[in-house]
């Protein structure tokens, strides 16, 4: 069997049908749209939540509301401490968040916010656990279109990591290689809110900013700011996040 036959980056009706599925949940829309889009395909979900010491730990106070909010049972949130390492705005205080970047600039490179060897560390954990709970899939929100430039977020880095997971699980040694679905991964932003709204996802409980204020009230101004308003902008919509109190 062909290990990229293990991965799946379209949105295919009812492929859940009672399976099991980890579902990496860091608060954020993209990993919100993920959970509902699995939790839509029949899938038994268990949530896999990750404090690595980010600057943007509200993060971890929404992806609680997520799971709530679509009735994932078993959710948890493991704490890892990338900020030992440093390295990334996201987890180093002496490095600044970039702000008011154009459109154009924040397509071009990898920003500082990107934490070396995140998604890697992501998902060995989520790998780890849906071999413990008898997951057969693993279901991520990365997106290759709208990325911030991340290095780990495009197709040939998850297919090179469902190559290697193949070899070092004794779920995939012993010929039951754990699916890795990204259902995201080609849509643009107003694709993905979209996708969110059909299914009925409240992107008010969601947080995607990478500098908030202590209150968690978004800056409205770094990268993902400005990925998330242009992609409601896009699709027609408000965004709740501007509007509702509990960021405020």
């Amino acid at each position: 069997m062909d290990v990229s036959d293990t991965i799946a980056t379209t949105v295919a009706a009812g492929q859940g049908s009672g399976r099991r599925a980890v579902v990496l949940l860091s608060g954020g829309l993209d990993s919100a749209t993920a959970a509902a889009w699995a939790v839509a395909q029949g899938f038994a979900v268990d949530a896999l939540s990750i404090d690595y010491g980010q600057r943007h730990r509200v993060e971890l106070d929404a992806s609680r509301d997520v799971a709530r909010s679509l009735g994932i049972a078993h959710h948890v949130s493991l704490a890892i401490d990338l900020a030992a390492f440093g390295g990334s705005a996201l987890v180093d205080p002496s490095i600044a968040v970039p702000h008011g970047r154009s459109a154009d600039q924040i397509a071009h490179g990898i920003p500082a916010t990107y934490v070396p060897a995140r998604n890697t560390v992501f998902l060995s954990l989520a790998l780890a656990m849906a071999e413990a709970r008898g997951a057969e899939a693993i279901v991520l929100g990365i997106n290759a279109v709208d990325y911030s430039g991340y290095p780990d977020c495009r197709p040939e880095y998850l297919e090179a990591f469902a190559r290697m997971a193949h070899l070092a699980t004794k779920a995939g040694v012993e010929g039951r290689p754990i699916e890795f679905l990204a259902p995201l991964v080609t849509l643009s932003k107003e694709a993905i809110i979209r996708l969110g709204l059909s299914l009925g996802l409240d992107y008010g409980l969601t947080t995607s900013c990478y500098d908030p204020a202590a209150t968690g009230r978004p800056c409205g101004d770094c990268d993902s700011c400005h990925i998330r308003a242009a992609g409601f902008a896009a699709a027609g919509a408000a965004d709740p996040r501007v509007t509702t109190s509990r960021w405020h």
